[in-house]
């Protein structure tokens, strides 16, 4: 009887006493937004009574935090915590600090020299110059056997750190507790210096309608602190943000800059979150001080994409068209670039069809001959759902040319109408047959007529027409069209 009584006693008793030991420390999260902030999510062990528990320390905050974001909490909901008070210090122990520290005391100055032993000097610390001067700071003063001096006369030996010094930035607390007991309280605040965006590397064969896809992610820590073994998420979308409350710390450049690139057949998942999209690194992730790491998420091969050529004759630079309706002139400016766009749908039948965020696309095209590549363009893409079409200027082509010229401008102020003619010149001097979209902008006035005569047209918007021109190898083509305009 004895020995089945004490045995569950001895289990209850087990039991309890691990019942007081908090679980293991979880490991770090970051959700980094591409607007160069983070949400921080750490793990802080508390030994608390109950009561108020003063100079609770985590020295594990970044150097960029927003302190006034912070939240500490038991995730349990098994104690209470109320913060009292909550301080951060962001001044960790450095050469300057120390000097500031020892103002009016002796330091031990070792000075090196070539080609015989160190010399050690004992110099006063009149004034350190630390935290002096802002931008500009102020010289140190040294006292070196009565004789003042405007600079450190060697490497400052200290004998130790000081009590009141910190080695990473500290947020300390003073909390009040509903119960005594051991738990991994979990810290959540915002913080700048950490920062992502997306890359994607096209290639497309020579002469060929259709590309291959490579798209990274690159995300960047500058935050003054390493994340080991970090779950990492990247939100993308326009998340509103007040204003910037972070300011940037001069890094010593000295440190280490790290680059990594990892290439997972599952290394990013993507899923919709509120009126963002979020993408979790799937493998725990070490985000080191200073290091930018890159995660391949979207791989297509077969994407359609065919390239476009754009005459828009008015426009003298792509993106930019601009005058001044009431002026005769207006729309005269000519361009006679031919503009080489790729255009492709973001769709699943087109082997995409996933949410692209905003992001840089480098274009590459195969040489036929030896089968390198060469770089042929670069433009930036907008956050792009699936399904929606993907239109990027990728530059001007050599071999077509466009020429624009106004031939006819006739005002009749007593009938309220305004005629134009215009006569648009296409050159291909390639050896293989193009179209080429001639763009017009039709915006002088708002009721307007092509008359018969042009060639057929595409009508883009109310302002916005394209006559769409085939050319063959090395053929020169020219065609007028006449615009009356009415109010």
């Amino acid at each position: 009887m004895k020995t089945r009584i004490l045995f569950p006693l001895a289990v209850l008793f087990a039991a309890n006493v691990f019942a007081d030991e908090p679980a293991p420390v979880p490991p770090p999260a970051l959700t980094i937004y591409n607007q160069n902030f983070a949400v921080v999510r750490d793990s802080v062990p508390l030994d608390l009574k109950q009561g108020e528990n003063a100079g609770v320390t985590y020295s594990g905050m970044t150097a960029t935090a927003e302190t006034d974001s912070v939240i500490l909490r038991d995730a349990d909901g098994k104690i209470q915590l109320q913060v009292l008070e909550q301080s951060y210090r962001n001044d960790p122990v450095s050469d300057g600090l120390l000097l500031s520290m020892n103002e009016g005391k002796a330091v031990d100055f070792v000075v090196k020299h070539d080609n015989k032993p160190d010399e050690i000097i004992t110099g006063t610390v009149v004034r350190s110059g630390y935290g002096m001067g802002g931008r500009n700071p102020m010289q140190p003063v040294i006292n070196v056997n009565g004789v003042l001096q405007f600079s450190l006369p060697g490497e400052p030996r200290f004998k130790g750190l000081g009590s009141d010094s910190i080695l990473n930035p500290t947020m300390t607390w003073k909390l009040n507790a509903s119960a005594a007991g051991k738990l991994n309280a979990e810290i959540a605040y915002v913080t700048g210096g950490l920062s992502w965006h997306a890359d994607y590397n096209i290639v497309a064969g020579e002469n060929s309608d259709n590309i291959d896809l490579v798209g990274w992610v690159t995300f960047d820590n500058n935050s003054g602190k390493t994340f080991k073994d970090a779950k990492i998420k990247l939100m993308a979308g326009d998340v509103n943000r007040i204003r910037n409350t972070v300011s940037q710390p001069v890094f010593d450049t000295r440190k280490e800059a790290y680059n990594e690139t990892r290439s997972l057949a599952t290394a990013v998942t993507e899923k919709a979150f509120s009126e963002f999209h979020l993408y979790t690194i799937s493998a725990p992730t070490t985000l080191r001080d200073h290091e930018a790491k890159q995660v391949e998420f979207v791989k297509a091969e077969g994407v359609k994409a065919p390239r476009i050529f754009v005459y828009d004759g008015a426009t003298e630079t792509y993106g930019e068209y601009s005058g001044q309706q009431g002026s005769g002139d207006y729309g005269i400016p000519m361009n006679k670039k031919v503009w080489v766009l790729r255009e492709f749908k973001n769709s699943k039948e087109n082997n995409l069809g996933i949410p692209l965020p905003a992001g840089r696309l480098r274009f590459y095209q195969e040489d036929g001959d030896d089968k390198q590549l060469e770089f042929i363009g670069e433009n930036q893409i907008d956050h792009t759902p699936k399904d929606e079409s993907i239109r990027v200027y990728v530059g001007n082509s050599f071999d077509l040319v466009g020429e624009r010229k106004r031939t006819e401008y006739k005002v009749s102020k007593a009938n309220h109408t305004v005629d134009e003619t215009f006569e648009i010149k296409l050159s291909n001097h390639k050896k293989e047959a193009v179209e080429i979209r001639a763009v017009e902008h039709l915006s002088r006035y708002d009721n307007w007529e092509i008359e018969k005569g042009a060639p057929d047209y595409v009508k883009t918007d109310s302002h916005t027409v394209e006559f769409h021109i085939a050319l063959k190898p090395d053929e020169v083509r020219t065609f007028t069209y006449h615009v009356h305009y009415s109010w």
